[in-house]
């Protein structure tokens, strides 16, 4: 789960199936009759046919005769549905509703980016521009940690290498680390760029990513 900030509204972000939902209901929060906002977007004849459309295109359970139903009624004045109503009918997965401590309306960013729109234009832009900055952050730690765990793996290999191939017996405990040190910093250079003295001393505050001999030697 992840939140981001748009216009002054803290917007939940969860990840089903490998795909992120963003809540319409967040979107809604500060607006008056939100909630009924939900379900008044959810009637539109233009809205039932993009979320048919979506459901045929990303959901092979999805029930096409019954939406092809709901698609017949919509415009009329006697016609109601619901956010829970249409997933029971279409077995939708495009929309989903949540119980519980962040429970609401979910909709895959797609529709979700498509409902934005319903609230103004401007508010979907101002989603789509946290929502990838969110993604690129992400993407950045991602990034990190997978070079630190290779950076990981790499430096075991390589003081084993060190310690049959580099090091004299006769040499002191200091002698041996400085050795080490030395070589976990030709890694460090090839994956990050710097050496853990150069990371430390520009980042004094956070927790440093590179190799360093007290890592695997403590």
């Amino acid at each position: 789960m992840a939140k981001i900030e748009v216009q002054g509204k803290e917007i939940t972000i969860i990840s089903t199936d490998q795909q992120d939902y963003i809540s319409l209901t967040d979107m809604v929060r500060n607006i008056e009759n939100g909630l009924a906002l939900i379900e008044k977007w959810l009637r539109n004849k233009n809205t039932i046919e993009f979320l048919g459309i979506w459901e045929k295109i990303y959901n092979p359970d999805f029930n096409s005769p019954e939406f092809e139903g709901i698609k017949n009624q919509a415009g009329l004045n006697r016609f109601i549905l619901s956010v829970k109503q249409w997933v029971a009918k279409t077995n939708s997965k495009g929309i989903v509703a949540k119980a519980g401590r962040y429970g609401g309306t979910y909709a895959h960013k797609d529709i979700a980016f498509e409902f934005a729109s319903w609230i103004s234009p401007e508010f979907k832009l101002y989603l789509i521009k946290e929502f990838q900055r969110l993604k690129d952050r992400e993407k950045e730690q991602l990034g990190w940690d997978i070079r630190r765990n290779l950076t990981k793996i790499n430096y075991r290999i390589h003081t084993d290498a060190i310690k049959e191939n580099l090091i004299p017996q006769e040499l002191n405990k200091s002698q041996i680390s400085y050795i080490y040190a030395t070589e976990a910093d030709i890694l460090n250079m090839a994956l990050f760029g710097l050496t853990a003295a150069m990371w430390r001393k520009a980042n004094p505050d956070k927790r440093g990513i590179c190799v360093t001999t007290l890592i695997f030697h403590n």
